[in-house]
C-alpha cells in the first residue's frame, strides 16, 4: 500500500482514463434519472439508484443514515471504513433545477469529448467523479482515510432539510470536498453569502379620488424602502441588493393598504453581512400610520477564503500540476452547501467537480476527458489524509 506521501497522481489518472467508458456510462444512467427538486417521487427513485450504484462501485458501508425529506429530497450519509480518525467528507447534491419531462426533449448526449444533458454539470458529473476517485484509490494500492459521503436532494432550493445533516456530518471532518462544478476549471475558494428577505408594508386604505388624505399608501412606503435598499449596492465590496419581486394594492382608485417585496442580497464578507443587517433593521415608514415588517434571513453564510481553504486548494493544485494541469481559484457570487461548511470553521474545497459550463441553462455540458483528471486530483487530495488515519491506528 502506498502512503499519503507517495500518492501517484499519474497512476490514479491512468487507471481512471482506462475506465473512461464506464464513467461516461455511469454518468449517462444518472442523468437519465430526472431528479427535479420539487418531485419527491423522482428524487426518491434517483437516491435509490445512487445508493445501489455506490455499493456496487465502492463496496459495503460501515454506517448508513437517511434523513427523510418529506416534500423535498432526502439526505443520505454513507460512511466507509475508518479507525476513529477524522473523516474526509465528500459532499454533493443529486437534485436539479430541471422539471420532469425535460429529458424527452433534451436527452443525455455524448458528442466527442463532451457530454450534455439536464443536470450533467450541476452536479451529476461531480458525483460520478467523487465515487470513481475513491474507487481509483483502492484499485491503485493507495491508502484512504475514513470517508463520509453525503448526498442531498434539496440544494437547489436552499437545503431546508439537509442543512442540519450537512452540519452534523462535517463538524468533525478533517476536510470537506464539495463536488460542485468548477468555475471554468478553477476551484471555488470563496463564495458570497446569500440573504432572502421579505418586506411587508401595511398602510391605510382610502378612496384615491374623494379623500386620499385619509389613506396611508403602502406602495408609497414600499417604493421608498426599495430605493433605500438599492442604495446599499456596492460594487467595490461585491455587495448586491436586488428587489426582484413586488406586489401591492387592490385597485388603481384605492390608496394601497398593503404591499410586499422579496429581496435577494449577496455579500462577500461578514462585515458586509452586518452592514446589510443594520440597514434592514433601520428601515422605517415615513407615515406613522403605516407599518413595515421584515422576514427571512441569511439562507447561506459567507464562505471567505480561509487558511484551511487555501491549504486544500494548494494540495489540489499540486496534484493537478503533476498531470500538467493548472486549476486556479475563483471567488463566485453563487452559493453552495460549502457555505455551511465554511461557517463551521472546517476546511472546505469547493468546485472540485466537473469542468464544463451552462449550469441551469440549455447548453449545460461537461468535458469527458476532465472526468478522469478531476477524479484523480480529488483522489490525491483525499489520500493525503490517510496519514492521520494510519497514525490513529498505531
Amino acid at each position: 500500500m502506498k502512503g499519503p506521501a507517495e500518492i501517484d497522481v499519474r497512476a490514479l489518472h491512468d487507471w481512471l482514463s482506462a475506465h473512461r467508458d464506464l464513467l461516461v456510462a455511469d454518468l449517462g444512467e444518472l442523468v437519465g434519472l430526472e431528479t427535479p427538486s420539487d418531485d419527491p417521487a423522482l428524487l426518491a427513485r434517483g437516491l435509490d439508484w445512487l445508493e445501489t450504484w455506490v455499493g456496487e462501485r465502492l463496496g459495503a458501508t460501515t454506517r448508513r443514515s437517511l434523513t427523510a425529506g418529506g416534500r423535498h429530497g432526502s439526505a443520505l450519509v454513507l460512511e466507509f471504513a475508518g479507525d476513529g480518525a477524522a473523516p474526509v467528507v465528500l459532499l454533493g447534491h443529486y437534485d436539479t433545477v430541471w422539471p420532469a419531462g425535460t429529458l424527452a426533449e433534451w436527452p443525455y448526449t455524448v458528442d466527442g469529448d463532451t457530454a450534455s444533458g439536464p443536470g450533467v454539470f450541476d452536479m451529476k458529473a461531480g458525483l460520478v467523479q467523487a465515487v470513481w476517485g475513491l474507487r481509483a484509490l483502492a484499485h491503485t494500492g493507495h491508502e484512504a482515510p475514513p470517508v463520509r459521503l453525503v448526498l442531498t436532494g434539496d440544494e437547489e432550493i436552499g437545503s431546508p432539510v439537509s442543512r442540519p445533516v450537512i452540519e452534523r456530518a462535517c463538524a468533525d471532518a478533517a476536510a470537506v470536498l464539495v463536488f460542485e462544478g468548477s468555475a471554468s476549471g478553477a476551484l471555488k475558494t470563496a463564495r458570497k453569502g446569500v440573504g432572502i428577505f421579505e418586506l411587508t408594508v401595511t398602510g391605510r386604505e382610502a378612496h384615491a379620488g374623494l379623500e386620499p388624505e385619509k389613506g396611508a399608501s403602502a406602495i408609497d412606503e414600499l417604493a421608498r424602502a426599495v430605493l433605500a435598499l438599492h442604495a446599499l449596492n456596492d460594487r467595490e465590496t461585491g455587495t448586491s441588493v436586488n428587489v426582484g419581486l413586488v406586489r401591492g394594492g387592490t385597485a388603481s382608485n384605492v390608496v394601497a393598504g398593503r404591499a410586499w417585496a422579496q429581496v435577494d442580497v449577496r455579500v462577500r464578507s461578514r462585515a458586509e453581512e452586518s452592514r446589510i443587517d443594520a440597514a434592514l433593521t433601520a428601515l422605517s415608514t415615513r407615515d406613522s400610520r403605516a407599518g413595515l415588517r421584515i422576514a427571512g434571513g441569511w439562507n447561506r453564510p459567507v464562505m471567505e477564503r480561509s487558511e484551511g481553504i487555501a491549504a486544500l486548494a494548494a494540495l489540489a493544485e499540486a496534484a493537478a500540476g503533476r498531470l500538467g494541469r493548472t486549476l486556479g481559484e475563483a471567488a463566485v457570487g453563487g452559493a453552495s452547501d460549502g457555505n455551511f461548511v465554511a461557517a463551521l470553521g472546517v476546511a472546505v474545497l469547493d468546485g472540485i467537480g466537473a469542468v464544463g459550463d451552462g449550469a441551469h441553462a440549455r447548453h449545460e455540458h461537461v468535458s469527458i476527458p476532465a472526468l478522469a483528471e478531476r477524479a484523480a486530483v480529488a483522489a490525491a487530495v483525499i489520500g493525503r489524509f490517510a496519514r492521520d488515519s494510519r497514525r490513529a491506528g498505531e
